[in-house]
């Protein structure tokens, strides 16, 4: 495409040759460090292992610490009296208490309740004078406590007072309340160091923390007491006057009411509503008669008389009628004898005659009584009407008057019901108040302790233990977060997120690099072998074919592992070609030992061909191309195009292309010669360079995203870092000790 830069689509394809090849960039090996679990219990047993002299000289010191203060302290005393605590006291009387009842959802809160009232300024103020504490100088002097300072010049009372809060704040802060699981006990303990003076204080705080519960109930009735006295006065006064409003208001309306019953409960009403009441029952009761007597009337108006229940029921007509049936029984007897001008005969028709005329008149009576006690009825019932009617008027007119009645009544009710329960409640108060119960008893007492409480050796040294541990840990953690050195394979691995593919031990005092190379068992050379071991199994295809060995800074030893990585594959018959590409400072042709008037730069500028800068040595299948002549501006060298043209057309004759580069930091050569090689292999020098400049040589690598295959730990000093699982001493003789790091093996034996 237009405008692409070409240099950019070959360093992509680059990289994703490296991608393909199993190379991983630095942002990559990030990414995969991050995912490491958090807590790792080898992590934290290895830097309690590399900074145990400081876990245990802080660990010694505190144990040191805490023996000497415990035996340095003064025994401490504690006393305890244990105090039952019950929510209610025993009932004598079966009357309300002034004070309030707890229920069992309100337990909690009683019982913490009473905790704080032991605990309470003014109970440990009662103990202060019951035992006579604040004018005694040897309390204070006893409890380890100083005189409090007072102005010149205060007053005796100033003194006084100063010295009492003083003791009262030694007793409290020595005073323990501590309730029992599960019961209604707690446990009242002081700490002193006279055991005498703790058992003391401890049983005065529980019997005055009594007297004190005794004293609260005893003010509660009489204040209630003296409250009800005055609510009764008032109450009485209020009382009579209501009576009086309602008696004056009563005649001055001429109100007459009646009680019904003779109880103080019964109902009472006015005297018309009674009569009215009676008249009312009298005009029911006569309306009832003179609708009976009405039917009876109209029955008797509208019949025979003979036929009315009333006159077959008269004893006067049964009597008549039976002599009549009599007579004229007798009448037709003697008809049957005799003729009927028969004497006998006729007077007996006369006697008949006589009786039915006596029968029908009686009959006739009857019904004129039974219309006379209609009329009656009727003029009763309208006299009784009439008067209710009169009375209704009345009656309304007194309910009208009655409205302000019936309001001072029901005021007079009211302060007469109050007044009743005011005077019944006083009674029980009055009795109460006389009856002194409690519901806090001493169960056990203190006594003198035979043992101090304090100090506790064994807890204190335990204490001790666990604090000397902690703070030990945290200063070897503070430590490792201020630690900006790479010491270890870890170091480099956790801090800077790249795997270590060889740790290159120190050699010997006054043996130099190529005397330990040369020496094939030597732990130097046995270092190389591993790393050239571990780049043949860094990618997928094999050890890189092109490979830049680099560093943050100078002197961190990429010169020397760049030529033992080509001096090793050499050794096992590949085609190597080691290159200076340090064009600043070069130093591979001293190693080697061959002219630098030739070199890499000839190449890059083109005033040069391979054969004529490429060099033979020693080393059966090594060649070497030096720097040559130092360039004005290597970095524009390194830049061009004709590097990639060149590593390619070298890689088709040499199985490895090794290149000794610059270091990174300071200046552009390194980032721009990642680019062109297949990998990169990072050189960290051990406690020679800051994790900030790995950090940041890294970080330009990773913008150019370079294929970093690993790092090298260089100048690693075994005997100093042998920890934890980690021992990079190589030794050849099986049953020794192990050579120390730095050092090649003084009896070497045949290699493992």
């Amino acid at each position: 495409m237009l405008g692409e830069n070409p240099q950019d689509g070959r360093a992509d394809a680059h990289r994703e040759a490296a991608g393909a090849a199993g190379l991983m960039t630095y942002g990559t090996m990030q990414a995969g460090a991050s995912a490491n679990p958090v807590f790792n219990i080898a992590e934290y047993w290895r830097l309690a292992l590399k900074h145990r002299l400081v876990i245990g000289c802080t660990f010694v010191a505190s144990l040191v610490i805490g023996i000497a203060v415990t035996l340095l302290m003064t025994p401490i005393y504690t006393a305890s009296t244990t105090v039952q605590i019950d929510r209610e006291a025993a009932r004598v009387l079966d009357v309300a208490e002034v004070q309030p009842r707890e229920s069992m959802v309100q337990g909690e809160e009683f019982f913490q309740t009473q905790y704080g009232i032991l605990r309470s300024r003014s109970l440990a103020e009662q103990v202060i004078d019951n035992l006579g504490l604040a004018s005694s100088d040897a309390f204070l002097v006893e409890m380890g406590a100083s005189d409090p300072e007072i102005a010149e010049g205060a007053t005796a009372a100033s003194r006084l007072a100063a010295r009492r809060e003083a003791v009262l704040e030694v007793v409290q802060a020595n005073l323990g309340v501590i309730p029992v699981r599960g019961s209604r006990l707690v446990a009242v303990t002081f700490n002193s160091p006279d055991p005498v003076l703790s058992a003391r204080i401890a049983n005065a705080f529980a019997s005055n923390f009594i007297q004190a519960n005794l004293d609260r109930k005893y003010q509660s009735s009489s204040y209630a007491r003296t409250f009800l006295e005055e609510r009764l006065a008032q109450t009485k006064a209020t009382l009579e006057n209501a009576e009086r409003a309602l008696v004056s208001y009563a005649a001055a309306q001429q109100i007459i009411n009646i009680q019904d019953g003779d109880t103080a409960n019964d109902r009472t009403q006015s005297l018309a509503a009674n009569n009215l009441v009676a008249l009312n029952e009298a005009l029911a009761d006569a309306t009832a008669q003179r609708v009976s007597a009405e039917e009876k009337w109209r029955q008797a108006r509208t019949s025979s008389p003979m036929s009315l229940p009333e006159v077959l029921q008269n004893l006067t007509i049964q009597g008549l009628t039976e002599m009549r049936a009599k007579t004229r029984a007798e009448y037709e007897q003697k008809s049957r004898i005799y003729q009927a001008d028969w004497p006998e005969l006729v007077q007996l028709r006369g006697q008949l005659d006589e009786l039915d005329s006596q029968i029908n008149a009686t009959a006739l009576n009857v019904r004129q009584s039974i219309q006379g006690q209609y009329t009656v009825a009727l003029n009763q019932e309208r006299s009784l009407r009439a008067q209710v009617n009169g009375l209704k008027g009345d009656v309304l007119d007194l309910r009208f008057r009655s409205v302000q009645y019936n309001i001072l009544q029901r005021d007079l009710d009211t302060n007469r019901t109050l007044y009743d329960g005011l005077l019944q409640r006083y009674k029980e108060v009055g009795i109460t108040g006389g009856v002194t119960t409690n519901n806090i008893s001493i169960i056990d007492p203190a006594e003198p302790p035979a043992e101090p409480s304090k100090p506790d050796l064994l807890l204190n040294i335990l204490l001790a233990i666990i604090l000397g541990l902690g703070l030990g840990v945290v200063i070897a953690f503070l430590l490792e977060a201020l630690d900006q050195s790479l010491a270890t394979p870890d170091d480099v691995e956790s801090k800077l997120g790249i795997p270590v593919l060889g740790v290159i031990p120190l050699f010997e005092k006054g043996d130099t690099a190529l005397a330990a190379l040369a020496d094939t068992r030597s732990p130097f050379s046995e270092a190389y072998y591993s790393l050239r071991t571990a780049l043949q199994f860094s990618t997928g295809n094999g050890a890189p074919r092109s490979l830049l060995v680099t560093s943050a800074s100078p002197a961190e030893g990429k010169s020397t592992t760049a030529y033992a990585i080509a001096l090793n594959f050499a050794r096992i018959g590949k085609r190597v070609l080691l290159i200076d590409g340090d064009l600043r400072n070069p130093s591979m042709h001293r190693v080697v030992g061959v002219d630098n008037d030739r070199g890499m730069s000839n190449l890059l500028a083109g005033s040069a061909e391979i054969g004529e800068v490429a060099r033979n040595t020693p080393q059966a299948n090594l060649d070497i191309i030096s720097s040559g002549p130092l360039p004005p501006s290597p970095a524009e060298l390194w830049g061009g195009d004709r590097l990639r043209r060149l590593l390619d057309e070298l890689k088709t004759r040499y199985d490895h292309v090794v290149i000794d580069g610059p270091p990174i930091l300071g200046f552009a050569d390194a980032p721009i010669l990642t680019e062109a090689v297949e990998g990169t292999l990072f050189i960290v020098s051990s406690r020679g360079v800051r994790r900030a400049q790995a950090r940041g040589a890294l970080r330009r690598l990773a913008f150019n995203h370079s294929s970093i295959i690993g790092a090298v730990l260089t100048k690693f000093d075994t005997k100093a870092s042998q920890y934890g699982s980690y021992d990079y001493a190589y030794d050849y003789n099986y049953g020794s000790k192990p050579a120390t790091a730095g050092a090649g093996s003084g009896k070497k034996g045949k290699r493992d």
